[in-house]
């Protein structure tokens, strides 16, 4: 299948005021026979495929976020995700579809693993480039490195980086040439000119029948980013915008309308990918995409949403009552959303798509991997081992261990929960995280040095290798009891207990009935009321205090439903570069005799 050449409209926003520039089409894809045209026929199919949250997952991500829940139990899983794979399923299913886009809701880049982090996220919009995408809404972690980067992403060209500056290297393996897809910022406006950044919409023509996607991220970016990042620029409210644009693009004939929006919903814990709506399920009453669609102008026909990395296909009412479409495809590439909406050439629109009409499909491993995905992923595998075996510091002995003493408490498992707390990138707001929680599981090796005591990236990431995303929320007092007692009790009471890792500056104890050395039937354990400190200062139940987790334990996994209750949620980087970076800073980092936790033993 060809893909489609692009010509794409500018439009300067200023508050609620919009300008229209000229907005050429998009031309329409032409593999498969044309059957809009044929005699007496007035309605014709356009498949649309998306996707959201891939953060530069090129190779399958590992551990928790390379499955997902495919059975009625939160172990019925499934291995899914992978570049080399996302591009064969999505080849697969356009088979057959004359009309067919693929768009995506935003955070293609950013927060994303070495192979494509190392070099400013380069290879994913190659691989992007590779597997068809056509249009993407920009997300909050496309402004990591501030929207002058973005604007490079979009448009090629390499940056002055010192050939490998701080762990990163543009153009490493070619002149790097830009997105071949269109990135969309509707309310992504520049104050000094009060223009959009990018382009706020494109148009799309299937056999002269037009369809307009606005892209749009959430307005509360600048609070959820680095100040850098976002530096002289204003986000506006989502609905304003876009129900700004239709009037603009109704005047171009074009009234068929998409939103592709970085904002999203919450879906119930520990169910089936396929559970929220068409399995029973529904959204969570506070899910930010509500109030969303609940305002966008009737006569947009269908949004697809991310940010949340949740998956769901739903139907929300809009300001009329009318039901519509909203989507979301979980991330990372583990899933693709594929909806098939009608074409009517008597009013120029598309017929509203129900859930019946769309689905979320798994990117299963057991296909053919797509070769020229496998040849971009090999190249950079390649440049990227300089910096894998770059060092990063030294420790004081060979290893840090990650064995837990009678406790729960591990040496290893204080450094990860100290740089997690360290780590600049969850800081948001203002807020700033004043205790760190790891799961001992997600520890997966003692951390062994090199010659002379040195630590390479390699052997850091040999230690935290699935690539998680640190998470800094705000969680109650009481909350903070309630899950210290979930390390004992509940989904954790059968079996050995999980004692989270702790960062420096916080204390507690726990008692614990039985001999200590196995947990049986009869033995329970109780974080002692008092006994939790920040500083020596015994925390308020309460009082609310900034903590940080990573994603895995922020959706409540490992069996700590209380992390769920967290409010004000926001993804920082990845935990491996958190980790490298203390240990450089920490260098040489001597390890420290476990002292955080307490244990007292009641027969």
């Amino acid at each position: 299948m060809s893909r489609s050449t692009r010509r794409i409209a500018g439009v300067a926003l200023a508050g609620a005021c919009v300008a229209a520039l000229a907005a050429p089409a998009l031309a329409a894809p032409t593999a498969g026979p044309d059957t809009s045209k044929a005699p007496g026929k007035t309605q014709f199919p356009i498949q649309i495929l998306s996707f959201n949250d891939f953060h530069g997952n090129l190779e399958a991500p590992g551990g928790s976020s390379g499955k997902i829940q495919t059975g009625p139990t939160k172990d019925d899983t499934t291995l899914v995700g992978g570049v080399e794979y996302l591009a064969t399923h999505l080849k697969q299913a356009r088979v057959g579809h004359a009309n067919t886009v693929t768009v995506a809701a935003g955070d293609m880049v950013g927060a994303s693993p070495l192979l494509s982090a190392a070099f400013h996220d380069e290879p994913t919009v190659e691989a992007l480039n590779t597997l068809g995408l056509d249009i993407t809404a920009v997300g909050n972690h496309e402004f990591d490195e501030g929207y002058k980067e973005l604007q490079r992403l979009q448009h090629g060209g390499c940056i002055d980086d010192g050939d490998g500056a701080n762990n990163q290297n543009s153009c490493a393996a070619h002149r790097f040439t830009g997105a071949k897809f269109q990135y969309l910022a509707a309310n992504v406006v520049e104050k000094a000119t009060g223009k959009t950044i990018l382009p706020p919409y494109a148009v799309k023509t299937f056999n002269g029948a037009k369809v307009g996607f606005i892209g749009m991220t959430l307005k509360d970016t600048p609070s959820i980013v680095t100040a850098s990042g976002v530096a002289g620029l204003e986000f506006t409210d989502e609905v304003k915008t876009a129900n700004a644009l239709v009037p603009v693009l109704k005047a171009q004939g074009v009234n068929a309308i998409v939103v592709l929006l970085h904002q999203g919903g919450n879906v119930p814990a520990n169910t089936p990918y396929d559970f929220t709506c068409k399995g029973g399920g529904t959204l969570s009453a506070d899910s930010p995409i509500i109030p969303v669609a609940e305002g966008l102008d009737p006569a947009i026909d269908m949004i697809i949403s991310g940010h949340t990395h949740q998956p769901y296909v739903c139907s929300l009412p809009d300001p009329v009552g009318k039901p519509r479409l909203v989507t979301s495809a979980s991330s990372f590439g583990r899933l693709f959303n594929e909806t098939t909406v009608t074409y009517d050439r008597r009013t120029s629109d598309i017929v509203r798509p129900t859930t019946a009409d769309s689905r979320n499909r798994l990117v299963t491993q057991d296909v053919a991997k797509d070769s020229a995905e496998s040849a971009i992923i090999a190249t950079y595998s390649k440049l990227v081992k300089a910096i894998a075996d770059k060092v990063l510091g030294q420790i004081v002995g060979t290893s840090v261990s990650k064995t837990q003493n009678g406790a729960g408490e591990s040496p290893l498992g204080d450094l990860i929960a100290d740089a997690q707390l360290a780590d600049p990138s969850v800081v948001t707001g203002g807020k700033t995280p004043v205790v760190a929680f790891m799961n001992p599981g997600g520890i997966r090796a003692d951390l062994v040095a090199g010659a002379n005591g040195n630590i390479t990236y390699q052997s850091a990431f040999t230690v935290q290798p699935f690539n998680n995303y640190l998470v800094s929320m705000d969680i109650t007092g009481q909350g903070i009891y309630d899950l210290l007692n979930q390390q004992f009790n509940g989904a954790n009471s059968a079996g050995s207990p999980k004692v989270l890792q702790i960062s420096k500056g916080f204390t507690y104890s726990y008692t614990q009935l039985g001999n200590g050395t196995e947990k049986t039937d009869n033995d329970t354990a109780t974080v002692d009321d008092g006994s939790v400190k920040l500083n020596g200062v015994p925390v308020d139940k309460a009082a609310t205090y900034r903590i940080v987790t990573n994603n895995f334990l922020s959706d409540g996994g490992d069996g700590f439903p209380a992390f769920k209750a967290g409010t004000a949620k926001y993804f920082g980087g990845l935990d491996i570069d958190g980790f490298a970076a203390y240990l450089t800073a920490h260098s040489p980092y001597s390890p420290l005799v476990p002292s955080r936790i307490s244990r007292v033993l009641v027969p």
